[in-house]
């Protein structure tokens, strides 16, 4: 099964952020990479954050969404939908797992559990932790402390 990668992962393929050349790496050597529909509004909601913190600009944000369209429609990001069962897969991890997902962690990971995805990349503790409590391998991206 393909790997799959999450948005806070992701992200730093597309932002110089702490992690990403571990990060570019990681995406180079297992590419193609499964995401989920969810990540593309996820990307969305930081550029605009980042935007409105003064953090980019107008201009670094409209190249960094063209750059992860590009990277869809190539092939090299193969984005699946959340379908209807998600949902239900999402409330009983919310239920069954001891970390304490939050709601779209839980949805990726409903949708990456549906798809058979066994490798993750992430950059979010949480999602790290509950993906490892499912059997997932999960490649960690964070500084260690």
């Amino acid at each position: 099964m393909t790997p799959a990668i999450d948005t806070s992962a992701l992200a730093k393929w597309y932002l110089p952020e702490a992690q990403s050349e571990p990060v570019e790496r990681w995406i180079q050597a297992h590419a193609p990479l499964a995401i989920c529909s969810l990540t593309r509004v996820e990307f969305r909601a930081l550029l605009a954050r980042r935007r409105r913190e003064r953090s980019i600009d107008a201009l670094f944000e409209q190249r960094a969404l063209a750059a992860l369209q590009d990277d869809v429609e190539s092939g090299h990001l193969i984005e699946h939908a959340v379908a209807a069962e998600d949902f239900r897969s999402a409330m009983s991890l919310i239920t069954q797992l001891r970390s304490p997902l939050r709601t779209l962690d839980a949805l990726h990971l409903a949708v990456f559990r549906r798809l058979g995805v066994v490798r993750l990349a992430t950059a979010d503790r949480v999602q790290a932790e509950a993906a490892e409590e499912m059997g997932m391998v999960v490649e960690k991206f964070w500084m260690q402390a």
